[in-house]
């Protein structure tokens, strides 16, 4: 429960609160109401509810089929003028999160909290610290493959960071789960959407920056993508950060007055010895480790990771167990054919993540390489071109472009998009399970090699708005081998 006082003493310390309004009335008595549940769903809203209007394409039929379910009070930043009492703030999105902090008795206070912030490499890390963690600890996972919230049963998260009313919610059911730390992957779109609004985490860790997430409906500059990633940093009393990224300078001089590590080329917490599936690290984690996932910005991962969790009270031993039994559906994940060629699947989607992939793959395998790759509709429109020009160093790769969530867009348009910037003829073929096929089929030696990217573990596509069941690319990989 939580009292209407309560919530104008929390707007006003945020500078968040304007008015209180009832039919036009600005002095309405609001003393002694109080709330038993908090909501964003109009359909879960009774007379109990603390109801919060959020989103650009919300609508007035929304909120009046909610009054007409018993709905008396909501928060907005617009007065709908439906018949009840509105709170008016300026910012919808900071008022859940401070609001749901203390609906659901502040339970990040009771957990270690670990986020990871990069364009790649959240959910291979995130993999890496719940493993690391559960050697001594009692973890919670909120990741985009998998989240857990008692450590025995998983999920599939819709959002990479869920919105702050959710994810308070699933903290304090960790809380009374009796877990003791949470890891998180915290995405751009956290920030810009407000979804950790006023959350310190014990440790951030950034992994790296390369353009992505640039388009309409998510950040309108690289500038802008960067700056949002930044502000994990900002809100974390430890950092982790690779001192081998772009624009490493900027984030360096960012953390100088604040507890961190290094890690990478740079650093003394570096590799002294890499191997496919084995490293040597110096600094602070300096021994050897084992690690399934092959290449060396995996192990880097690895490093990173272990240097947060080395700060929530992991020990060395833990952290060469955890990273040793650490696998990660749909990354870096290997089958080999009949013939002896291997099939590599790989979450990579953007330029940066494809360029990396190559590379350990044809550090690996020195026959023919055949890529199936696609783009997504309706976001991250920048990727098309970016995987055009990497794709145009390659001469030696044969392409099949093909459909990864082409959304409300024809994957075959995506794919001539991609395609203008390739100076060698491609495949394109609309069917991804096609393009699986075909593939499979142009190896011959045991050298070669099939990578199939983009989509990982997913086992939909998203056509017109919708998450069509997909067989996922390792089944299918399985299936035509």
């Amino acid at each position: 429960m939580i009292k209407i006082e309560t919530i104008l003493d929390i707007l006003k310390k945020d500078q968040n609160f304007r008015e209180i309004i009832a039919d036009g009335d600005y002095y309405f008595n609001y003393q002694g109401l109080s709330f038993d549940k908090i909501s964003y769903d109009s359909r879960k809203a009774d007379s109990r509810t603390l109801f919060f209007v959020k989103g650009e394409h919300f609508k007035r039929e929304f909120l009046e089929k909610a009054v007409a379910a018993g709905l008396e009070f909501y928060l907005s930043e617009t007065d709908f003028e439906v018949g009840i009492p509105v709170l008016l703030v300026n910012d919808i999105k900071q008022a859940m999160s401070l609001i749901a902090m203390e609906f659901y008795g502040h339970p990040e206070q009771k957990l270690k909290l670990l986020a990871f912030t990069g364009t790649k490499g959240k959910t291979t890390s995130a993999y890496f610290a719940y493993n690391i963690l559960k050697q001594s600890h009692r973890p919670a996972l909120l990741s985009t493959m998998n989240t857990t919230l008692d450590g025995e049963t998983f999920f599939k998260s819709t959002l990479t960071t869920p919105e702050s009313l959710d994810l308070f919610e699933m903290m304090a059911q960790a809380v009374a789960n009796g877990l003791t730390h949470l890891i998180m992957e915290v995405s751009s779109q956290a920030y810009l959407k407000k979804r950790v609004y006023g959350l310190t985490f014990d440790v951030g860790v950034f992994l790296n920056i390369s353009p992505d997430h640039i388009g309409p409906i998510e950040h309108p500059t690289f500038e802008d993508y960067f700056y949002h990633k930044r502000l994990l940093m900002d809100n974390s009393r430890a950092v982790v950060v690779n001192s081998g990224m772009d624009h490493f300078q900027i984030v360096k001089e960012q953390v100088a007055s604040m507890e961190h590590d290094f890690y990478g080329a740079d650093s003394v917490n570096n590799i002294q010895q890499s191997q496919a599936f084995s490293f040597e690290a110096q600094g602070k984690l300096a021994g050897s480790y084992d690690i399934q996932l092959i290449g060396r910005f995996n192990q880097e991962n690895a490093i990173a990771t272990g240097l947060a969790c080395l700060r929530l009270g992991a020990s060395l031993k833990d952290i060469q167990a955890g990273i040793a039994q650490t696998r990660v559906p749909g990354r870096m994940e290997v089958l080999t054919q009949s013939n002896g060629a291997k099939v590599f699947v790989d979450y990579a989607h953007n330029g940066d993540s494809l360029a990396k992939l190559l590379s350990v793959v044809q550090e690996h395998q020195k026959g023919q390489t055949v890529l199936v790759l696609g783009a997504t509709g309706n976001k991250g429109e920048s990727r098309r071109k970016d995987f055009g020009l990497l794709l145009n160093q390659h001469p030696e790769i044969k392409v099949i472009l093909t459909a990864d969530d082409p959304n409300r867009e024809d994957p075959i348009a995506i794919a001539r998009e991609i395609a203008s910037y390739i100076s060698f003829e491609v495949d394109m073929i609309a069917d991804r399970e096609e393009a699986i096929k075909k593939a499979l089929s142009l190896t011959s030696a045991e050298g070669d090699a099939v990578i199939l990217a983009g989509k990982g573990a997913d086992a939909y596509q998203i056509i017109n708005d919708q998450k069509v069941p997909y067989p996922g690319d390792y089944a299918l990989a399985e299936k035509y081998i």
